[in-house]
C-alpha cells in the first residue's frame, strides 16, 4: 500500500479534477488551501458545466455562467488562480476515449507531481457521493493516468504537438468508500478557507447553515477516524502511488 508522507515528498505543482463546479470544495479544498498556503501550484479541471445544477428556475438561462463564476471565486478563496473548464454536459459525463484524450492532453499541459480526482468506485454508504459523472470522473481520470499519459504512442497528436508523455507519481482520489482511505489530511488551520469555497457556490446552497454544519460533522468524523485527536477537522484520500522508483511499465 503506497504511504504519502509529506515530510519526504516534494509537492511543487498539483492539479485536481471535480465533475462538477463545487465538488473539489467539498472534498478537498481544506487540503488544497494548505497545498497553496505551502508556495505548491495547484490547478482546477473542471469536467462539466454544472447545466443540470441549481434549484432557481429563474437561473436556467444563466446557469453555466453563473457556476463558471462561482468556480472561480471559490478557487480564488484557497488559493488558485488556474480553474480549466472541460465544457462537457452536466449529467452525462462518460469515460470515453474523447474525455480521456482531453484528460490527457491537460495533465501533459500542467505535469504535475499529484493528480487529485474524484473517485471511480461507488460509496454504498452514502449514495449522493457516487453521483454517475462523479465515477466518470474518477473513471476518466484514472484510464489517463495510466497508461495514457505517459505512452507517446497513445494520442500521438498530443505527443506531436508537444504535450509529451510523462510518467505521474501520485493519484489522490477523493470521495472514496471508507475501506479505501488511507491517508487523512489536517485541515482544522484552512477550514475557514474551505467553508469560504463553499459559500461561493450560492447557487447550489438553498440552505448554507445546514451545509456547513454537515461539511463541519463530516470533517470531524473523519480527523476522528483517522486519529488526528479530539477537536480536529479533517480530508481523506485514497492515495495511490502509480511510479515509484521500482515500478516496472506494466507489471
Amino acid at each position: 500500500m503506497a504511504v504519502f508522507d509529506p515530510a519526504r515528498e516534494t509537492v511543487r505543482r498539483v492539479l485536481c479534477f471535480g465533475a462538477h463546479p463545487d465538488d473539489l470544495d467539498f472534498g478537498a479544498s481544506g487540503t488544497v488551501a494548505g497545498w497553496t498556503d505551502a508556495g505548491v501550484d495547484v490547478q482546477y479541471c473542471i469536467m462539466t458545466d454544472g447545466d443540470a445544477g441549481g434549484f432557481d428556475p429563474a437561473h436556467r438561462a444563466e446557469i453555466v455562467a453563473m457556476r463558471h463564476a462561482e468556480q472561480r471565486e471559490a478557487a480564488r478563496s484557497v488559493g488558485v488562480r488556474e480553474v480549466h473548464f472541460l465544457g462537457e454536459r452536466d449529467g452525462f459525463l462518460e469515460p470515453s476515449h474523447e474525455v480521456q484524450r482531453k484528460v490527457v492532453a491537460i495533465i501533459r499541459q500542467v505535469r504535475p507531481d499529484v493528480v487529485l480526482a474524484m473517485h471511480p468506485e461507488r460509496d454504498w454508504s452514502r449514495l449522493q457521493r457516487s453521483h454517475p459523472d462523479h465515477l466518470a470522473c474518477g473513471e476518466s481520470v484514472t484510464r489517463a493516468v495510466y497508461p495514457a499519459v505517459e505512452n507517446p504512442y497513445a494520442y500521438p497528436d498530443l505527443q506531436e504537438s508537444g504535450l509529451e508523455a510523462f510518467r505521474l507519481r501520485w493519484l489522490w482520489l477523493y470521495g472514496a468508500p471508507q475501506a479505501r482511505e488511507n491517508h487523512a489530511v489536517d485541515i482544522t488551520g484552512t477550514f475557514d478557507a474551505k467553508l469560504t469555497a463553499l459559500r461561493a457556490h450560492l447557487s447550489q446552497h438553498p440552505d448554507v447553515a445546514k451545509m456547513e454544519a454537515f461539511v463541519r460533522s463530516n470533517s470531524q468524523s473523519l480527523a476522528a477516524a483517522h486519529g488526528l485527536g479530539p477537536e480536529r477537522l479533517a480530508e481523506s484520500f485514497h492515495v495511490v502511488e502509480v511510479n515509484a522508483a521500482d515500478t516496472i511499465a506494466g507489471f
